[in-house]
């Protein structure tokens, strides 16, 4: 059987865009979207901001350079990485794009509540762990999510 009567046949069967695809070793998008590496370096980025600011000490209401509160770190980073975020915890929480737990990426946002109130923020870091700055008389740091209660929010 000759190429030319083979591919109509591949393409009948798996579909044109799937034949394409396999043989581009491309990645097959929806119109308009953009494909995960192209929506990750700002995470990834911010989420490098987060980490280079280990140490550094915990302030109330602060944003940075050099001492932040827990949505003054996020904050920070992601204006680092392009993006703007409102200050507060909740407000950022209510920017963010909703994820369950098992899409969460490394550089998405997790926030912990109690009820529907937001208190706290972090920057996820992979294998169940966040950078964050806790809370006063504390520093930034890489720290194991502790609670069950926490949402996570993908920056767009």
């Amino acid at each position: 059987m000759s190429a030319q009567t083979h591919v109509p046949s591949l393409l009948s069967r798996a579909g044109t865009a799937s034949v394409l695809l396999a043989a581009v070793g491309g990645t097959m998008l929806a119109p308009g979207a953009v494909s995960e590496a192209h929506a990750q370096p700002a995470a990834a980025k911010a989420l490098n901001v987060a980490a280079s600011k280990k140490g550094a000490p915990y302030k109330y209401g602060a944003s940075g350079p050099h001492r932040f509160d827990c949505s003054g770190l996020t904050a920070f980073s992601y204006k680092k990485a392009g993006k703007a975020l409102p200050r507060s915890a909740q407000q950022q929480y209510n920017r963010t794009r909703h994820i369950a737990a098992s899409s969460r990426k490394r550089g998405d946002l997790v926030f912990f509540h109690a009820g529907n109130r937001v208190y706290h923020v972090g920057i996820y870091a992979g294998a169940g762990k966040i950078w964050h700055s806790p809370k006063s008389g504390q520093v930034v740091r890489l720290e194991r999510i502790w609670s069950r209660s926490v949402w996570y929010g993908r920056v767009g």
